[in-house]
């Protein structure tokens, strides 16, 4: 089984474990980390929307708090028809701890529709290297 496929199993996972009474969007995430290790997380609404929780968001925080700094590969799907990409603010957030060439698949709750690198999603961002 290839990560990505093992990704999406966690992610379709955690899906179920949503937490979106609002939007009823639920997402799930999967991060492979450089040392091969899988954090994943999902979105947790709040009726506040500004302290709604993403799936990406979620599972960058998993990692950081068990000491790794650098996303691998992402998978990010959704209980949609459509495939779930990651909002602009998760692009962000993406952007800090991956490559430019970090590949985010994306889907929904049955497939990973495409994959693109964080360039093509995030394209001239700003990145710490320019702190």
């Amino acid at each position: 089984m290839s990560h990505a496929q093992e990704m999406f199993k966690l992610a379709q996972k955690t899906l179920a474990n949503a937490y979106s009474p609002y939007s009823k969007y639920n997402v799930g995430c999967c991060i492979r980390s450089h040392s091969n290790q899988y954090y994943v997380g999902c979105n947790v609404e709040n009726a506040s929307y500004s302290l709604t929780c993403c799936a990406e968001t979620a599972a960058i925080v998993q990692m950081i708090a068990s000491g790794e700094k650098q996303i691998k590969e992402i998978v990010l799907i959704a209980q949609s028809d459509k495939a779930c990409v990651p909002c602009g603010a998760c692009r962000q957030r993406i952007r800090e701890f991956a490559e430019l060439d970090t590949p985010i698949h994306m889907g929904n709750h049955e497939k990973i529709f495409f994959t693109k690198t964080l360039d093509k999603l995030l394209p001239d961002s700003f990145g710490p290297e320019f702190l």
